[in-house]
């Protein structure tokens, strides 16, 4: 019998990545905060979860090879998106250094989580297999 690895992993494997993706943009965020016009970004979770769940998305069509060819990963190109800042800023820039900082503080703790999980899948699947 053949083991799934979608189906025993579960959402685990895509949270990991998804954190991690998040940690990037994030980590972007805070050190462009200097940096004149400058505009914040994250990640839609709600555009993400619909895409998970198999909601039918636009695809965006490529007329030339040069197009989106560095601009952003079209993985989360739809899921990435401007943050609204809470005060403007004089020099256009949108990134609040201390929500940053504790956005990507909750990132890091929420991947722990998803990686201890996964983690912890792994483990469950090694112990069937040897038969503990």
């Amino acid at each position: 019998m053949a083991i799934s690895f979608d189906r025993a992993l579960g959402i685990h494997d895509d949270a990991v990545t998804v954190r991690v993706k998040r940690a990037e943009i994030l980590a972007n965020n805070i050190a462009n905060s200097d940096t004149p016009n400058y505009k914040a970004r994250d990640l839609d979770f709600q555009s993400m979860l619909d895409g998970a769940m198999g909601n039918q998305q636009l695809q965006m069509a490529q007329t030339q090879s040069g197009h989106n060819s560095s601009v952003i990963d079209p993985d989360f190109a739809s899921e990435l998106m401007y943050r609204i800042p809470n005060q403007a800023s004089v020099d256009g820039n949108t990134v609040d250094l201390q929500e940053e900082m504790a956005r990507y503080t909750e990132n890091a703790v929420d991947y722990q989580a998803s990686f201890h999980f996964l983690n912890k899948k792994f483990k469950g699947l090694t112990n069937a297999i040897k038969g503990e």
